[in-house]
């Protein structure tokens, strides 16, 4: 048992929670803002390990491997992954933004799935997985009986300098409030002179941009990209957000690194737990406290 519940494993579902915060922040921060349950975000983290995989051998000709190629690749992704989840947006959830949600749902499935399918289908690309590039030299270190790679430290760091910026700018911005307001009333933020639109934009292109860098942190750390790698992920950041309360930032970082936690300790006791354990993580929240552990009570028509 004690080897099970180690330090070792504890700063593995640490950093495997870092990556699932980034993308289950893009969940709760559309669902706070539109009310939909945007399931090709798990999509747009993959789009952003492609894009990540591709910038690095672009870039490889003329940086020098190191910090600044690492750190050109982290932006690429990001903005590989706002691109995506802009267009979505435009194309495929505007042109629905007032019909029965359902709808949106629905689309939102499409969209991932030709996303998924697309990616697949690209001569460049192809179904099958191959390997990420090593963006830089992985090195491990020994702290308190555990083996803590370089990679672990950038993931941390990654999420947290995010997450910080995150936390900053819809608190203490005026877009931020903006954000807040269309939130909360979309109708009297309108009246306020607030373009709701843009701010729904703005909110859909950080949530991508978060998936993006996320993509770049786990092709770095679990170094296989494929074009359905999003699937299982996305899922499990989904239910890291409905755990810490969908639409609520707090609550989806919480979530988040007990979903990390939860899925490292049941696969060091078997793998196939260790799979599972988030969607009975879900049937017990949706049990016992279906608003989350930050979530409110709230009255929601359908």
């Amino acid at each position: 048992m004690g080897s099970i519940f180690s330090f070792q494993q504890i700063v593995n579902g640490l950093q495997l929670g870092a990556i699932y915060a980034l993308i289950a922040l893009g969940y709760t921060m559309v669902y706070g803002i539109v009310r939909l349950i945007n399931f090709a975000h798990g999509d747009f983290f993959m789009v952003g390990a492609y894009v990540a995989y591709a910038a690095f051998y672009v870039f490889n000709f003329f940086l020098p491997q190191g910090n600044v190629l690492a750190f050109a690749v982290l932006i690429v992704a990001m903005i590989g992954g706002a691109a995506v989840a802009l267009l979505s947006n435009q194309f495929a959830y505007k042109p629905l933004r007032y019909k029965p949600r359902l709808s949106s749902l629905v689309t939102a499935i499409g969209v991932s799935m030709l996303l998924e399918y697309l990616f697949s289908a690209l001569p460049f690309i192809g179904p099958s997985p191959r390997g990420f590039p090593e963006l830089l030299k992985k090195e491990m270190y020994r702290f308190g009986g555990a083996e803590i790679s370089n990679y672990v430290m950038i993931d941390l760091l990654v999420a947290a300098v995010l997450m910080i910026g995150l936390t900053y700018l819809v608190r203490r911005t005026p877009l931020g409030k903006a954000m807040r307001a269309v939130s909360q009333d979309k109708d009297a933020a309108k009246l306020m002179g607030i373009d709701v639109e843009m701010v729904i934009g703005f909110t859909f292109a950080v949530g991508g941009a978060f998936a993006g860098a996320a993509g770049l942190l786990a092709g770095l750390t679990y170094p296989r990209i494929q074009p359905y790698m999003g699937i299982l992920p996305g899922l499990k950041a989904f239910i890291a957000a409905v755990l810490g309360g969908i639409g609520n930032i707090p609550g989806a970082v919480l979530g988040a690194f007990i979903m990390g936690l939860a899925e490292t300790f049941a696969t060091a006791y078997n793998s196939l737990l260790g799979e599972g354990i988030a969607f009975v993580i879900l049937i017990v929240v949706l049990l016992l406290r279906p608003n989350g552990i930050l979530g409110e009570k709230t009255a929601d028509k359908i």
